[in-house]
């Protein structure tokens, strides 16, 4: 007998690979995700009788192929196929590295193709590329499943009709879907930095791969400085991974981390990237979260940090990218700068806008962060009902942990 956890470290590493190659191989976005599922379930029962084949990810590729004759001989469609998939079974089932590069990313480059709408094209990658399921990818845009589920049967509907291929495209179609595609990478990387609803808080897998595609993009593209920001900013933003929870998976807030933890090689890397890309002369979004990162990375301790400088980057960043998760984290920068009275009514003015994408009221962040202001301002009662709030709708298990923990500490103080 082995342990589920085989499957499921199988599927982490290789469900994006498993789904870039079947696409390639049937053109069939739909049939390639439920022939990859097929040869999921059929490892989880196999595997725990016969145990883990020495290469998982060749056995889960010979036993999809097969699946997916399976499922074409059930449903009439693409007979004139069949031949074609019968051989593909039969051969060795390695592919090289360069194959499995091209095969992902034009599987990414599919799902950020313009016919399908911006938010679909990140929802799709996530679920597609990145395996997340749909409650997750819900949490992530603040959205309720059934409406994702909609979103995400409108998008391979979409594909179906317009006969969206996934295929290597040239650099000059690489380069105009620049933007989506960066957006992709980033979100894939902040669930795997902050997880929606996985039992854990960090999901590496994710975040490996976000850095390894934003990596990608930069060796294909590396004149255009988001890009490099990009870059910068999961460099800079991962290197604390490993000081961000403690034994037992419960988050370490930045003040607490232990500083001699964070990755120093990521850190000296993402510096480099990110100068580069200043001396460009085009300060992006990403670019602006990058040096706010730089700050909080080079910075000694949390009262070191030029809590000032964080709050003047912001301001700048909602120049041009005004969001409501943004103005958050300008609140919460405000409230180290000038104090939690200050950062209250940030906070406070994020309900008042209009012009903000995102119902925070359903996010557990706006909620925490209003309870430790609250907190620190002796208004133990408020802050107590702020954190009933947040763990009304938090669905990650490490953070309600944490968001317990807390307010019990200030209930305590009563």
């Amino acid at each position: 007998m082995i342990d589920r956890s085989g499957v499921t470290e199988a599927f982490r590493t290789e469900w994006p690979r498993l789904v870039a190659t079947l696409v390639r191989e049937v053109g069939d976005l739909e049939l390639a995700e439920d022939a990859a599922q097929d040869a999921f379930f059929e490892a989880a029962r196999r595997w725990e009788r016969d145990g883990i084949p020495d290469r998982p990810g060749a056995w889960l590729l010979t036993t999809a192929r097969r699946k997916v004759i399976d499922r074409v001989r059930r449903s009439k469609r693409m007979d004139d196929r069949l031949p074609e998939l019968h051989a593909r079974s039969t051969v060795g089932a390695d592919l090289s590295p360069h194959q499995l590069i091209d095969d992902q990313l034009a599987l990414l480059l599919g799902c950020c193709h313009p016919a399908i709408a911006p938010d679909a094209q990140v929802a799709l990658t996530l679920r597609v590329v990145g395996g997340l399921s749909t409650a997750q990818i819900a949490r992530a845009f603040l959205v309720s499943e059934s409406t994702m589920t909609r979103r995400l049967t409108r998008s391979k509907a979409k594909i179906r009709g317009a006969r969206i291929p996934f295929k290597p495209v040239d650099l000059d179609t690489l380069i105009d879907r620049l933007p989506a595609v960066r957006g992709v990478i980033y979100s894939i990387f902040t669930e795997g930095h902050a997880s929606a609803s996985h039992a854990s808080l960090v999901r590496g897998d994710l975040c490996d791969e976000a850095v390894w595609l934003a990596g990608l993009l930069v060796e294909l593209v590396p004149d255009d400085p988001e890009v490099a920001g990009l870059l910068a900013l999961v460099l800079l933003v991962d290197a604390r991974r490993g000081a961000r929870t403690d034994v037992a998976g419960a988050p370490i807030v930045l003040g607490d981390q232990d500083r001699s933890l964070w990755d120093a090689e990521k850190i000296e890397r993402g510096l480099a990237v990110l100068g580069r890309a200043h001396r460009r002369g085009s300060a992006g979004p990403y670019q602006l979260q990058a040096a706010i990162n730089a700050l909080h990375v080079t910075a000694p301790s949390l009262d070191d940090t030029d809590w000032r400088a964080v709050v003047a980057l912001y301001d700048a960043l909602m120049l041009r990218r005004p969001t409501a998760i943004v103005a958050l984290n300008r609140a919460v920068a405000v409230a180290e700068a000038e104090g939690p009275h200050e950062g209250l009514r940030a906070i406070d003015a994020i309900a008042e806008a209009d012009d903000l994408g995102g119902d925070l009221e359903t996010y557990p962040y706006l909620h925490s962060s209003r309870a430790e202001f609250l907190a620190r301002l002796g208004r133990t009662e408020e802050a107590s009902s702020e954190f009933d709030l947040a763990l009304a709708i938090c669905g990650n298990d490490a953070e309600r942990s944490h968001l317990e923990r807390r307010r019990a500490a200030i209930a305590a103080t009563r």
